[in-house]
């Protein structure tokens, strides 16, 4: 039976099997899944920006993912939870990943690219992380990430299409591997003390590559 199921599966051209998606629906009224629950924590400094967001957040949220969505006063969280509509079973865990993108510091449009593309996710560490810095040295670190009037920072972002948030001592960046690991990796340069003009060269470069691929 196993080796019928098998050949039925794998014909003899080696074509991979097209299978049905898998929804909620199928799995039963009854599944866990539908009671599951998650819980985005918001910091004291994106309450205010989530309140004035609100209703840009909680749109998608509510009728492209079919999610039932709170805010906690008690416990400072966005609660989500799947509705009796949805139908994806991965749309719980975009709703979180958007969330937590926007809880982190990210604009509400950047963030909902995780909802929509597959080949994204955040990169999240500390610039004592990269090097043990304190004081003056440690700020002076974080002004080389940003640069005059966050000159250094959009270049970053632009040669390597990623977006990048500085919160004291954590930078958070967004984008697919790749490119993420690009920006990552011009951002310890800066921290272990390159200047920014041998950054923007780099950066230059990179973003050459890119429009000869293209």
């Amino acid at each position: 039976m196993a080796f019928q199921l098998l050949s039925a599966l794998y014909q003899i051209d080696n074509e991979p099997p097209t299978l049905p998606p898998i929804n909620l629906q199928s799995l039963g009224t009854s599944s866990q899944l539908k009671n599951e629950i998650r819980k985005v924590p918001i910091p004291p400094h994106r309450r205010r920006p989530l309140q004035e967001n609100w209703e840009r957040i909680i749109n998608p949220i509510v009728n492209q993912l079919k999610l039932d969505v709170r805010y906690n006063l008690k416990s400072r969280c966005v609660e989500i939870r799947n509705g009796v509509q949805t139908t994806e079973i991965s749309a719980l865990q975009k709703a979180e990943d958007f969330v937590r993108a926007f809880s982190l510091g990210f604009e509400v449009n950047d963030a909902m690219a995780l909802m929509r593309l597959d080949d994204l996710f955040i990169e999240s560490f500390q610039v004592t992380d990269v090097k043990p810095l304190k004081g003056d040295h440690l700020a002076r670190a974080i002004g080389r990430i940003a640069g005059k009037l966050g000159k250094t920072k959009f270049s970053i972002e632009n040669a390597t299409k990623t977006r990048i948030v500085l919160c004291d001592e954590k930078v958070h960046i967004l984008g697919g591997y790749k490119n993420v690991d690009i920006a990552k990796t011009a951002i310890c340069r800066l921290i272990l003390g390159s200047p920014p003009s041998k950054i923007y060269g780099t950066m230059k470069a990179v973003a050459a590559r890119k429009n000869e691929k293209n």
